[in-house]
């Protein structure tokens, strides 16, 4: 790679086994084929069965379909290894500037000292202190999160230092004390772990409370801001430079410099709209290039901690190599968790997206960007364009040398966050994040692909970033939800990457940007395949080939090879075979719930009848929730329709099921008969029976908090049995 003597700063290498794999998806291909021709050649002659027959197959082509779509990031996988030490050799002098935004929205759904360990954890990586900026975006404008920062402010002079000098992980100080044992550690750790608790039980103190020391208070010039405060959706801008990484008085307990820290509430209105989290990385990008101006821009959400100190040096041997770097506009980690269970009750690791899609579509020109754990050049974030001359000066000079002191600084910035600022501009237009979507980051990470500029997903051996993940059910649902419908409205946007992306992004990475974009629109035919066959399971109507049947063999065959497949790739990528089971269920509930509520919402939107919202997934969690989840026993223990939706589809492939081998045992040998004319229906009917065990513990045997509430199993039960006998004895 390169010139001689060239050393290259990454390299790339092809996944093995590509080629094995291609062969056995072209068998899957024309087993699915042959389905299809099935389904053509048998049409029932009654108009009755007829219709349900094409119903299946209409589910069949839109299956096989969405199955060739997900073979795109499956098709070209690579993997990227970094060279750090030939980053130091050549580019050590000239390290750009790092700007870090962490976004906070609510103190209560984001708990102050979770936020403050991420701050902590940034604010320590391996990387020269002046060259590094922390900014705290808080959309609640609370003077909590504030308090909570400026207690990290101290915490930080002893904190980062202890890190340097032990060359700890993760530099989360939650992270990492939780991580060690009190015992048989030396007197600097002692005396670090007892300073991070006295702070973190000030904190905690004051959010309990719901207010600030009075002591801290009047020390403290900054929280005369809030004196103009009348709510979270009405303030001015509160800015304050918490840290000066200019000033030589700015060091830590050995004398060395700080990074400097700010924390921001943009300003609110009611008459305007914010635009979320879009809006307030926007306000972050345009004052942090009045105040330090880094030239690289890594995004965190506040749950998402560094566990990886040398990650900023990771994101540069892309971002500055001599050969490829200057077409890469941004460096994706993964999104990784540290509360993941071992089986994974919830699937929310993304472990196939993170382990198997993403390297797949680094493949064809780059991952999604996801909103976190990114790193961005940020010219191409504020809108400059693709060309192929382009070359990114690191020697450039940015803001840190302003002569201008403190107050005037903050002063001269607050402007920047102004509702009013955007106002006839091109911000969240071409300019900065994307407007008018639930999943902003995505819309942005496509537009910037869509100018010719390519992106890299970097997943080191150790995780960059690990954050909390949902730990209920419908924590997990709802965070679906809105990540489908914003995937379905990018769809259906002037961004769509199957019309407005043609000719201008990769073939593979537009079907890739499909998978999630149509996560919405599986729920449509998922819903049809997991209910229609049960309840003709229960009239004793077959709608799949006998057992005798040749018609049987590329049935079996798909089945068998996708899922044998699909549990090989999820055992390949870490997981265990219960989490993979796991994940199938969390598959048929996303897709009957999170992905239909969020297509419908979508097209209410679409007719003008709805708005989108931004529901923000809550960090905390109760005792006795975080121990039932520990256990992985699934948590319902809330009403919603998203559970009533779940329930009632179980409970009639539950009741078709029963009733089957009822009438089978009332007809002698009725149960042989049932599995030769309708083994696939039975097999289907109860593997929905069996996959929804969990559920009916929930409904019908646990007696803790978190088991479903007994008015939503009743309505459930009702609605279910009214659809089966319904089905049974009306039609």
């Amino acid at each position: 790679m390169g010139s001689e003597g060239y050393l290259p700063l990454f390299e790339t290498k092809e996944a093995k086994g590509r080629a094995f794999y291609r062969v056995f998806t072209a068998s899957i291909f024309v087993g699915i084929c042959l389905i299809w021709c099935y389904r053509v050649k048998f049409v029932p002659e009654d108009e009755g069965g007829r219709w349900v027959w094409l119903g299946l197959f209409a589910a069949e082509v839109w299956f096989g379909f969405y199955w060739v779509v997900t073979q795109a990031p499956r098709w070209n996988p690579i993997h990227r290894r970094t060279f750090k030490h030939n980053l130091s050799k050549r580019h050590e002098g000239e390290l750009p500037g790092v700007d870090i935004f962490v976004c906070t929205a609510d103190p209560e759904m984001e708990p102050p000292a979770m936020v403050i360990s991420t701050v902590l954890s940034v604010m320590a990586y391996d990387y020269p202190p002046q060259k590094l900026s922390v900014y705290l975006s808080d959309d609640a404008g609370s003077e909590l999160t504030y308090y909570a920062l400026l207690e990290a402010s101290q915490f930080a002079k002893h904190w980062i230092p202890f890190c340097k000098k032990f060359n700890i992980q993760p530099r989360s100080p939650a992270a990492y004390f939780a991580s060690q044992s009190s015992e048989h550690q030396d007197k600097e750790f002692v005396f670090i772990q007892k300073l991070y608790k006295n702070m973190e039980s000030r904190i905690n103190t004051a959010v309990k409370l719901g207010r600030i020391p009075e002591e801290t208070r009047s020390n403290s010039e900054g929280f005369s801001q809030w004196e103009s405060y009348i709510s979270r959706r009405d303030h001015d801008t509160l800015l304050q430079i918490v840290i000066d990484g200019r000033d030589p008085k700015a060091t830590d307990v050995e004398g060395s410099v700080l990074p400097t820290l700010v924390y921001l509430a943009r300003e609110k209105r009611p008459q305007y709209f914010h635009n979320f989290k879009a809006g307030a990385m926007n306000a972050l990008l345009r004052v942090s290039s009045q105040i330090s101006n880094g030239q690289i821009i890594l995004n965190v959400d506040c749950d998402m901690y560094s566990n990886n100190s040398d990650a900023i040096r990771d994101a540069l041997c892309f971002l500055m190599d001599e050969e490829k770097g200057h077409e890469i506009a941004y460096v994706q980690f993964p999104q990784k968790f540290d509360n993941v269970t071992k089986n994974e009750i919830y699937a929310s690791s993304l472990r196939i997206i993170s382990e198997v899609e993403f390297p797949g579509l680094d493949g064809f020109g780059g991952p999604l960007y996801v909103g976190t754990g990114c790193f961005h050049r940020r010219d191409v974030l504020c809108g400059k364009k693709y060309n192929k001359g382009y070359r990114n000066d690191w020697n450039s000079k940015n803001y840190r040398n302003s002569e201008d002191n403190v107050n005037e600084l903050e002063e001269k910035s607050k402007h920047l966050a102004s509702c009013s600022y955007e106002e006839n501009t091109q911000w969240g237009k071409e300019m900065g994040l994307r407007y008018g979507c639930p999943v902003e980051d995505v819309i942005t990470g496509l537009s910037i692909q869509s100018q010719g500029w390519k992106s890299v997903y970097c997943n080191p051996e150790r995780e960059a970033f690990l954050g909390v993940a949902p730990t209920t059910l419908i924590q997990m649902l709802v965070q679906h939800k809105r990540w489908s419908e914003g995937d379905l409205q990018i769809l259906l946007s002037r961004y769509s990457p199957v019309r407005c992306a043609r000719g201008k992004i990769n073939l593979g990475l537009r079907m890739g940007y499909c998978n999630y974009c149509l996560w919405a629109v599986n729920s449509l035919a998922t819903l049809y395949y997991s209910i229609i066959p049960s309840l003709y399971l229960l009239r004793s109507v077959p709608l799949f080939p006998q057992g005798s049947s040749p018609w049987l063999i590329p049935f079996t065959y798909v089945i068998f090879a996708k899922y044998a497949a699909s549990l090989v790739e999820f055992l390949l990528a870490g997981g265990t075979i219960l989490g993979w089971w796991n994940e199938q269920r969390i598959w048929l509930y996303k897709r009957t719930s999170s992905y239909f509520f969020a297509f419908v919402d979508t097209v209410l939107k679409t007719l003008g009848l709805s708005d989108s919202s931004f529901v923000i997934t809550a960090k905390a969690t109760d005792q006795e929730v975080s121990q039932r989840y520990e256990k992985e026993m699934m948590e319902f223990g809330t009403s919603s329709p998203l559970f009533t939706i779940i329930a009632t589809i179980s409970l009639v492939n539950l009741l078709c099921f029963l009733g089957m081998v009822k009438k089978a045992v009332k007809s002698g040998n009725g149960l042989v008969m049932a599995f030769q004319t309708m083994a696939l229906q039975v097999l289907l009917c109860g593997i929905l029976v069996l996959i929804n065990w969990p559920l009916y513990q929930g409904l019908f045997f646990r007696t803790d908090k978190g088991k479903m509430p007994i008015s939503l199993t009743i309505k459930s039960f009702i609605l279910a049995l009214t659809t089966c006998i319904s089905f049974s004895f009306l039609l």
